[in-house]
């Protein structure tokens, strides 16, 4: 096949808890994840190899696609992207000996706590495996995408899911019931790094109720799961960038069942029950210049 093309769904933490750090400085996590429907999109092209060398080539188109598309200069077209480090890991692993040209439409907010990156280099593990007829299996897939990245495995599986260990201990979880998001990255950025280095998991005063979010979405009932969303990593983020408050307030004045930040942020998202209230509450944060990017959007089943 010459030409693929795949959508790389962001996600969000309906629920993120940090149990200890590892000796080796990674956080061991309990998270529940949900694909959101703000995508990227990405182009495979096969090309012929340049003086007997295999490339790797990535291409940024600034077509905006969902209406909110971030600045070209904020994304490495280098070997530092994580869709180069993918793309590398695959063709070593398996020998490719053809260029590959990789187009990105880029929608989803950069460093924003919704693995952008993740996602991105998640679409390269299917879109190379379908292009070169590799066989990778999903356990395959999860097991090399690991190496690039703690996100990357659930991005590669998607839908809702338990995240436990790193990151890469997956469990399927019951998709919640069909509802709306608002959705609002303010203009800054949060250094993950920086999050997790000042995070003291054996001092947190409370753990999100991940089993309870569970039990909610087992049983369909969204009021349940929009009462349990915490995410202790607010503890650092929401004392350096009060903003995250200000947004999770105006959410919840305008008709949120509840509200709050996406992984280590510093985008912060909305759970309504209907359309027309999370229109207004768009309506409502665009006019307190709280966002740059802002998307009405809902969960997405894969």
């Amino acid at each position: 096949m010459e030409q693929i093309t795949r959508k790389a769904y962001a996600k969000i933490n309906l629920g993120l808890d940090v149990m200890r750090r590892r000796p080796d400085g990674y956080h061991e996590v309990k998270m529940i994840m949900q694909t959101v429907g703000i995508y990227d999109i990405l182009t495979f092209q096969r090309k012929e190899r340049c003086e007997g060398i295999p490339q790797i080539t990535i291409k940024l188109e600034q077509e905006d696609v969902l209406g909110t598309a971030p600045l070209k200069e904020d994304i490495p077209c280098d070997e530092s992207n994580l869709i180069y480090k993918a793309a590398a890991l695959i063709m070593k692993t398996y020998n490719i000996q053809e260029s590959v040209e990789i187009t990105l439409w880029k929608n989803i907010p950069v460093a924003a706590g919704m693995a952008g990156g993740s996602t991105d280099a998640a679409a390269v593990f299917h879109g190379l495996n379908e292009m070169f007829a590799l066989s990778m299996n999903f356990e395959t897939m999860k097991e090399l995408g690991v190496l690039i990245g703690a996100d990357v495995p659930y991005c590669i599986m998607g839908g809702t899911a338990l995240s436990e260990g790193i990151g890469e201990i997956l469990t399927p979880l019951p998709a919640p019931p069909p509802a709306h998001l608002l959705i609002a990255k303010p203009d800054i950025h949060v250094s993950t790094k920086f999050v997790y280095e000042n995070l003291h998991a054996d001092r947190l005063q409370f753990h999100p109720d991940i089993d309870g979010m569970m039990e909610a979405l087992k049983a369909g009932n969204l009021v349940g799961i929009a009462q349990r969303m915490e995410n202790v990593l607010e503890t650092v983020t929401v004392r350096e960038y009060p903003v995250i408050r200000q947004i999770k307030e105006e959410m919840k004045r305008n008709g949120a069942l509840n509200a709050l930040m996406s992984g280590s942020g510093p985008t912060v998202f909305g759970i309504y029950e209907d359309g027309e209230t999370a229109k207004k509450a768009y309506e409502a944060v665009k006019a307190q210049r709280l966002a740059r990017e802002i998307f009405v959007t809902d969960f997405v089943v894969l």
